[in-house]
């Protein structure tokens, strides 16, 4: 999932999948993160339709697979839909899909689980709407200029109270940032989530910002001035580095908390992870 040729581009016709095809890179466990976070907002728990679609799952389905897993553990009923814009892809994750219901696999072999062909359009047989659009490694590629009309196309498609939760992260996981988007294409909420241990700065999370932020890292932009304050707090909390990383987290976001930031979620510090409204890191023009 990130970059090579989706080449439909975004002038495709109406009947083609809109987007361009990713690397396709696809790690199992690699968005772990952003599924734990999914699983417990209300847009998925209250949904009275739950369901999710993985947009760009890549060159495998198991993030599909895996999605699916974490989310059925807060609504047992969740359905989850690959979409890919390369066929190959879809037949690859059908095959995979064959597999699990055969048995062969750790995952449930009754997953409500299903592939399709499809990008930024949407395409869901009988008119549904998701509650949930999951779209991650997806716009690396594409022109910071183009996102909103990206975001745009999958948020029309969303269920009212429906989110978009778009972002990168790096090849293992352990560095991720997505940004949450409503049914009216406006970005909410910024997230951050990082793995603490043996983590040496949270700025090395400038390096899979979204496309909507990552070149706006630069002085004078909301996005790097959190970035630097977040640095400097968690340098002054190396004091308490031997209580252990997870100690010296919550410590620099309390004072970061303290110092005016609007953070969010304060019960998910634990887990390396910090939410703040778009407002704090909106690009500044």
């Amino acid at each position: 999932m990130s970059r090579t040729a989706w080449h439909h581009g975004l002038m495709a016709t109406r009947r083609s999948p809109v987007g361009q095809v990713t690397r396709g890179t696809t790690g199992t466990n690699r968005l772990r993160r952003v599924d734990r976070w999914i699983a417990r907002h209300p847009a998925l728990r209250g949904a009275a339709d739950p369901l999710v679609v993985d947009l760009g799952y890549g060159a495998s389905g198991v993030t599909a697979l895996e999605l699916h897993a974490r989310l059925a553990r807060a609504r047992p009923d969740v359905e989850v839909l690959g979409l890919e814009i390369e066929p190959a892809r879809v037949e690859r994750a059908r095959e995979q899909l064959a597999a699990v219901r055969a048995g062969t696999t750790g995952f449930d072999p009754g997953a409500r689980v299903s592939f399709g062909l499809g990008g930024f359009e949407v395409p869901i047989a009988g008119g549904r709407r998701p509650a949930v659009i999951r779209a991650m490694n997806v716009l690396r590629q594409y022109q910071e200029a183009e996102v909103a009309d990206a975001w745009g196309r999958m948020c029309d498609r969303l269920a009212p109270g429906g989110i978009l939760v778009e972002g990168t992260c790096d090849e293992l996981g352990r560095i991720m940032t997505w940004i949450v988007v409503g049914p009216d294409a406006a970005p909410r909420t910024l997230s951050v989530s990082l793995r603490l241990a043996e983590l040496e700065r949270p700025a090395i999370a400038a390096e899979r910002l979204p496309k909507a932020l990552i070149h706006r890292n630069v002085p004078g932009e909301g996005v790097h001035a959190f970035l630097a304050a977040l640095d400097a707090e968690w340098d002054r909390a190396a004091a308490v580095a031997p209580f252990g990383p997870v100690h010296r987290w919550e410590t620099a976001l309390a004072a970061l908390s303290a110092a005016g930031w609007p953070l969010q979620a304060r019960a998910r510090w634990r887990l390396g992870e910090v939410t703040l409204p778009w407002s704090a890191v909106a690009p500044a023009t």
